[in-house]
């Protein structure tokens, strides 16, 4: 574990209990540092990671995709990206990470979809049909973020504004909305789709609201 995950671990433990499935940063928190929305995560140490999780998605995995990030830096494109635990969050943030390589190849999507659907353990295990969100966080990560975003993620951003910290990674939440927007069309009855902003679509610049 390194000092950045025990002062989050650290910090979790002495806050009200968070569950995992009920926590959800938003992004209408510009004003607030990464520190802070990430010491309100339901933490768990990189140990608990299944082997099978770790291999793909860490970058010393052996198998390790495009996009690999170690959990502090996982947790960091969360809260940027606005995106709660559940599975489809984590297919968002996971794609949004690949994409944002702009190298991720049609084989290599499909593959860490497979993967993800049916080898993962529970609750790691995305359902196939939340893989959606993953597509649309790929196409995101490749229009928005600066490219290899996981690799720009550095400490020194954890006492900055996250509105700040957006801006310098390219993250655009009033576009990322959109994205929102099309995946709550796609996938309409699922929890996770319930908690994101609601917005009419491409171009709609109205005031947003929050689902109930």
């Amino acid at each position: 574990m390194t000092q950045s995950d025990q002062m989050r671990f650290d910090n979790a433990a002495s806050m009200p209990a968070v569950t995992w499935r009920s926590w959800f940063p938003g992004i209408d928190n510009d004003d607030r540092t990464l520190r802070e929305v990430l010491a309100t995560l339901p933490a768990a140490p990189p140990q608990a990671i299944p082997w099978i999780v770790r291999a793909f998605e860490n970058p010393r995995g052996w198998l390790h995709l495009h996009g690999a990030v170690d959990l502090h830096g996982h947790d960091m494109i969360h809260v940027l990206l606005g995106r709660g635990l559940l599975g489809q969050d984590e297919a968002f943030v996971i794609g949004f990470t690949m994409g944002a390589t702009k190298a991720v190849s049609r084989v290599e999507a499909g593959i860490f979809k497979m993967i993800a659907s049916r080898v993962y353990p529970h609750p790691y295990r995305i359902p196939w049909r939340t893989l959606a969100a993953y597509d649309l966080g790929l196409e995101a990560g490749r229009e928005l973020a600066a490219p290899n975003l996981h690799r720009r993620l550095r400490d020194d951003m954890l006492d900055r504004p996250l509105g700040e910290t957006r801006r310098t990674l390219g993250i655009d939440t009033r576009r990322l909305r959109d994205y929102f927007a099309r995946e709550r069309r796609r996938l309409p009855d699922t929890a996770a789709s319930r908690r994101l902003p609601i917005d009419d679509g491409p171009g709609d610049r109205r005031p947003l609201r929050t689902a109930a």
